[in-house]
């Protein structure tokens, strides 16, 4: 999956999955961009200095001005793989407003905005590109998202983003998918669940193989698609 010198935008690269997408796209030849929030995990980003990455503190994604500041440098832009997002584990009955608002900032707004931003960009230069959310097990199947309610809603809405935009730009020669991860295994994960069989979830190096297929030329005919990436979980 060639990229080489491809700009593509990774929203939430300073993340488990989001480290092991950049590692993968650098690998492929990509020149990444990495928007941040926090100037302690853009301290820890292994790439940090590397010549094919370029970083910029971006704020609140699901803010209009934080997403558009984190497109400002994506000129040319190829792809954007919309990876920030967060999880509140909890019953609905127990839940503050707050928290219900902020998981659907976090996990659809942010990616809204992310979407929009990253088709004006693709549009202004000349045409097409890839876009790739990140959905969840959850917005697939239902049932599953109990104690996870808000969480759920808001990936749900992810996936119907996606396939609802797929349609809106192809016109434009830009093909936008999603995959949907279960439980991937990331050390964060493993300490939330000792008991747990690890050998069953998908781990983040074969995930991010997933997207970047996804969001390479090599990828001709999938659009609209929310993929699910679940391992043997």
């Amino acid at each position: 999956m060639d990229l080489e010198g491809r700009l593509v935008v990774v929203t939430g690269g300073t993340g488990a999955l989001g480290r092991a997408m950049v590692g993968a796209l650098l690998e492929a030849g990509a020149r990444c961009h990495v928007p941040f929030r926090s100037a302690a995990e853009a301290e820890r980003f292994p790439f940090r200095g590397h010549a094919g990455v370029t970083m910029a503190e971006a704020g609140n994604l699901a803010d209009e001005a934080g997403a558009d500041a984190a497109f400002a440098a994506a000129g040319g832009l190829w792809a954007s793989i919309h990876i920030a997002g967060g999880f509140a584990f909890g019953r609905l009955a127990d839940a503050e407003a707050a928290t219900l608002r902020e998981q659907v900032d976090m996990n659809l707004m942010s990616c809204l905005l992310c979407c929009r931003a990253a088709v004006r960009a693709m549009t202004a230069g000349s045409g097409g590109g890839r876009i790739v959310n990140i959905a969840a097990r959850p917005a697939l199947e239902w049932r599953d998202g109990a104690s996870k309610v808000a969480y759920a809603a808001a990936k749900a809405g992810v996936a119907a983003l996606t396939a609802a935009l797929a349609e809106e730009v192809v016109g434009q020669g830009i093909f936008v998918n999603a995959v949907a991860p279960s439980i991937l295994d990331t050390p964060a994960n493993r300490a939330a669940m000792p008991k747990a069989d690890f050998s069953r979830w998908a781990t983040v190096e074969d995930v991010a193989r997933a997207i970047l297929f996804l969001a390479s030329p090599e990828n001709r005919v999938v659009r609209g698609a929310v993929v699910p990436v679940y391992g043997a979980a």
